[in-house]
């Protein structure tokens, strides 16, 4: 069998230089599996860390999710060998962020994360952003593990609101 992380690479790298957002390594993994360009998981995350590696893709972890986007260097590298990737795959791919971007790009505009602060309390971090661009930044300190987990879980659900009413109150 050939090596397909080359393969898998090229595809990853195609499907980072069409958006203007991150994609997560679990969407990219859901397009790989839905098309059936990949049966193996574990072999997509190893291109996926060696492009990280590489430097050719920049990877940022936020609460149980790997934000990917692509660097200069990965586009340069996709100049030089993005013809090796067929059309129809190149159409799939162009097709696939078309009918899914807005859901995409709602899936990773969204982020909410915590973590323990040097005083002991927790500190829920919540930004909301559009088109790169961050509308909402900001971060609650908490006594209890639970109470950021409920805040980051909430805040998932109810950002539209809060930013809603943030901005009816402050303008």
């Amino acid at each position: 069998m050939p090596d397909v992380l080359p393969f898998y690479k090229l595809i990853i790298l195609y499907m980072l230089s069409r958006v203007d957002f991150t994609l997560t390594k679990i969407q990219i993994s859901d397009f790989m599996m839905e098309k059936e360009y990949t049966n193996n998981f574990l072999s997509l995350q190893q291109a996926i860390n060696e492009l990280i590696d590489a430097g050719l893709v920049e990877g940022n972890y936020i609460r149980n999710h790997t934000h990917l986007n692509i660097t200069e260097k990965g586009e340069e590298t996709l100049s030089f060998f993005g013809n090796r990737i067929d059309y129809t795959i190149k159409t799939d791919i162009d097709s696939y962020l078309k009918e899914n971007g807005l859901k995409l790009r709602n899936e990773v505009s969204v982020l909410s994360d915590y973590m323990k602060a040097s005083t002991g309390e927790y500190e829920a971090h919540l930004i909301a952003k559009d088109k790169g661009i961050r509308l909402v930044d900001i971060t609650l300190s908490v006594p209890m593990e639970e109470t950021a987990i409920s805040i980051c879980d909430k805040w998932q659900e109810k950002n539209q609101e809060i930013y809603q009413y943030l901005v009816s109150q402050l303008f």
